[in-house]
């Protein structure tokens, strides 16, 4: 049986790691084997390239670099992690993916798509999310929580939490374009509400989709 691909997307703060979790202990109660992984990182050498880029120490990074970067943790991530597990028949729930790069580096920073759509084709090798999750959020809460959360576990802003309000404006819009343009895969899901609900409505679509597959859920 090959396995599926969930990925979740959206601002900085609007919940994605939290759902993932939910998501991921929920389905292994339910006797699905699950890999949970992140972008950019999830092997040794992608967590690596993640260091790099959200440091702060490269705010001046040119967005050729970035989206190569961000490229190049993910065919690492692929190739070791999430084909050998989908191959296994395994779910495989990521915080972000290429969707990210899209939004991000495509439609914020203003890299060409088409580009970057057959270089990320070449560097996936062609896998692609089942399902994802756009979790949609306004900015100046998903900033307030990101820095609730940075305050909580001591740490600092990253690069990215670090860009101007209108960038995280400009994101949320290319997520919602995304949606538009890829309305049987991508899932909007309002996260301003308490994460149980938000997570209740997840279930309920994986449910369905996993049922439609044999999967147990």
């Amino acid at each position: 049986m090959k396995g599926i691909f969930i990925t979740f997307e959206g601002i900085e703060g609007c919940g994605k790691t939290t759902q993932v979790h939910l998501l991921a202990g929920h389905l292994e109660e339910q006797g699905c084997k699950v890999l949970k992984t992140r972008e950019p990182g999830g092997t040794e050498i992608s967590e690596a390239v993640r260091e790099i880029l959200l440091s702060n120490d490269f705010v001046k990074m040119n967005p050729h670099t970035e989206v190569l970067l961000y490229l190049a943790s993910r065919a690492q991530h692929i190739s070791d992690k999430i084909k050998p597990a989908l191959e296994k028949g395994m779910i495989v729930i990521s915080d972000r993916f290429s969707d990210s790069t899209f939004v991000y580096q495509c439609y914020v920073r203003g890299i060409d798509y088409q580009i970057v759509e057959e270089m990320n084709s070449f560097t996936t090798e062609g896998i692609s999310p089942d399902i994802t999750f756009v979790l949609d959020l306004e900015p100046e809460e998903g900033l307030r929580r990101a820095v609730s959360r940075n305050q909580k576990h001591s740490r600092k802003e990253d690069r990215m939490e670090k860009e101007s309000l209108e960038f995280h404006q400009k994101v949320r819009e290319g997520y919602l374009k995304m949606a538009e343009r890829h309305p049987d895969r991508i899932h909007v899901i309002s996260s301003n509400r308490d994460k149980t609900e938000v997570q209740e409505e997840i279930k309920g679509i994986v449910g369905r989709i996993l049922s439609q597959r044999g999967f147990p859920g």
